[in-house]
């Protein structure tokens, strides 16, 4: 685990990348949840 990792923070850092460990938003807006839609009718068959 060193700068040649390219897993860890330091090696995203030295490689100049982004990723899970280092995104690059750091304030995104929290997505609104919409409720619930009415469940459909289920069908039965004769």
């Amino acid at each position: 685990m060193g700068k040649g990792d390219r897993r860890s923070l330091r090696g995203k850092l030295y490689r100049g990348s982004y990723g899970k460990r280092r995104s690059h938003e750091t304030n995104r807006p929290q997505r609104e949840l919409q409720p619930p839609a009415a469940p459909a009718t289920a069908k039965t068959r004769a």
